[in-house]
């Protein structure tokens, strides 16, 4: 059977499994992802990145994000982060900056250093904001998008009192979002300082989240907020540049956890993976 390498990432707590299409034996479906990011019988992560040739000039590779439950997201911050270091380091790059492809369109990372990069995450929008009911309570809300959707939400109290595995289903589902939405909950620490959790799509509650600490910080500064914002998330610190246009560039490391290969008995239970 076909040899099939693997790698796992980590950003601030954000962990992917990055693997090459030119070297899968199978293609990725949904079930397919499942079986990959299970934790007791597959390899355990936050979703899966693949990896292939661009189809169009100018481009290093073109990147696609799974979510655990085998939906595939427009963007991830840490994930980005974690394809950006490994294309460098597997020798597809020598620039320090260069463009990959994604369901987003462009991004384009400056590696800062040997475990850094900056990347221009493109310009956000916002899509709409008000108030929303979820878990019996009223929510003051910013719905933005950086790539993907993204629902800010401020709380002045009790922020990491919030069971975001019971509030966040009912807000990534909401009506309001016909595409799910990504949650931050967020609480300002200072002007250009603000603490966040996340809850993702597809994920449940998460260590962090580049996309989501984009949205947060983008909402902030639209609160009156200065940039660049420092973003504390549970696994550790992003730092947002939010220009005036809503550009955003996105700060932050990526490192690997370890390098394998799959094993022919887990090949053949992903290859045999139905819906």
């Amino acid at each position: 059977m076909a040899t099939v390498p693997f790698e796992k990432w980590n950003a601030l707590g954000n962990d992917y499994v990055i693997v090459e299409a030119s070297k899968l034996p199978f293609e990725l479906t949904p079930a397919r992802v499942r079986v990959l990011c299970a934790h007791h019988s597959g390899i355990g992560s936050d979703g899966v990145l693949l990896l292939s040739e661009p189809d169009e000039r100018g481009f290093v590779a073109r990147l696609r994000i799974f979510n655990p439950d085998g939906s595939e997201a427009e963007l991830s911050g840490n994930g980005a982060r974690e394809a950006i270091m490994y294309l460098r380091r597997n020798g597809w790059t020598e620039s320090d900056t260069f463009s990959i492809q994604t369901a987003a369109g462009e991004i384009r990372p400056t590696i800062t250093g040997p475990t850094t990069c900056t990347v221009d995450m493109g310009r956000a929008r916002l899509e709409h904001e008000g108030t929303l009911e979820a878990d019996g309570r009223e929510w003051r809300y910013q719905h933005i998008t950086i790539g993907n959707p993204q629902t800010a939400i401020f709380v002045d109290d009790g922020l990491e009192a919030l069971d975001l595995g019971v509030i966040g289903p009912g807000i990534e589902r909401h009506e309001l979002f016909p595409n799910r939405t990504n949650v931050s909950f967020v609480k300002v620490l200072g002007v250009d300082e603000i603490r966040a959790r996340i809850f993702e799509r597809g994920v449940g509650e998460t260590m962090s989240s580049g996309t989501g600490a984009s949205g947060a910080a983008v909402a902030h500064v639209l609160r009156g907020g200065d940039s660049p914002v420092a973003v504390r998330l549970d696994g550790g610190t992003l730092d947002v540049e939010v220009e005036d246009d809503l550009h955003v560039n996105l700060t932050g490391w990526a490192v690997p956890v370890y390098r394998g290969e799959l094993a022919d008995e887990l090949i053949e239970e992903i290859t045999n993976a139905t819906e």
